[in-house]
């Protein structure tokens, strides 16, 4: 009778447990802080499930969510904020959220182009060339690069490896949760069109704890090229950090 008690004790437990995380829908209406209009096309994102949404036409969002699951709500144009799913927000189904325009300053821009002479063997000299190892997919309108495919990419990541105080190291070797939840990044439709139309670096960083500053660093180590860096959308930078951690992870095996 007395390990009959402690096994319902037990399921009681668990089914208590069951409830508390369960994952339910949560609703709330995307604001203009200056003048409390609704936003339209923003941008959500669940950071513990990496599931995402956009709000409707009258700022409204509905999300799958479990108490404390953090969204990251962002707009271009406006500064990105980080939400902590509440009890009373399950309950409730619905709040509102207010999102503060940018102050954008214009900088200025310096035109130099090409002082070309005319005379072919000369102004090839004067034209940089691109080294860059890229490759093209069908169907899409962008190249890739391919890092770990161009010179001294090998021995620059194994050199990463086996060294306790280079950057990549402590990167990989810290961050193998975050680095998981970039590969599941693309499996949402969601979340891969908007890191397909942004440039920012954000989200990804947000992902992985670190600061965006970090993200041409990261990239630089694993040999890509500063064109590259500069000029990939997000999608291809989470393919371009996830592609140098599975060389990363392999080496290490060996």
């Amino acid at each position: 009778m007395k390990y009959f008690v402690v096994f319902l004790l037990f399921i009681t437990y668990q089914l208590s447990a069951q409830e508390t995380e369960r994952t339910e829908k949560v609703t709330a209406t995307i604001l203009n802080d200056s003048d409390s209009k609704p936003l339209a096309n923003v941008n959500i994102i669940n950071l513990n499930s990496v599931k995402g949404t956009i709000t409707d036409e009258k700022g409204i969002f509905e999300i799958s969510a479990q108490t404390n699951d953090t969204l990251h709500i962002s707009l271009i144009g406006f500064q990105s904020i980080r939400v902590r799913v509440t009890n009373d927000w399950l309950k409730s189904k619905n709040t509102q959220i207010k999102l503060t325009e940018k102050a954008i300053a214009l900088e200025e821009v310096v035109l130099t182009p090409y002082n070309l002479t005319g005379y072919l063997q000369v102004d090839a000299k004067l034209i940089p060339v691109n080294t860059n190892q890229r490759y093209g997919i069908s169907g899409l309108n962008y190249g890739y690069e391919a890092g770990q495919y161009s010179p001294n990419a090998f021995n620059r990541v194994l050199g990463s490896i086996f060294n306790p105080t280079d950057m990549l190291y402590n990167f990989f070797g810290n961050k193998p949760r975050e680095l998981r939840k970039l590969k599941e990044m693309k499996k949402d439709d969601t979340v891969r069109n908007l890191l397909e139309s942004k440039y920012d670096r954000e989200t990804i960083a947000v992902m992985l704890g670190v600061d965006k500053k970090e993200i041409p660093e990261i990239l630089e180590r694993c040999n890509y090229s500063e064109s590259f860096i500069k000029t990939a959308n997000d999608l291809q930078v989470l393919d371009a950090i996830n592609d140098c951690y599975e060389e990363y992870k392999i080496l290490k095996r060996k």
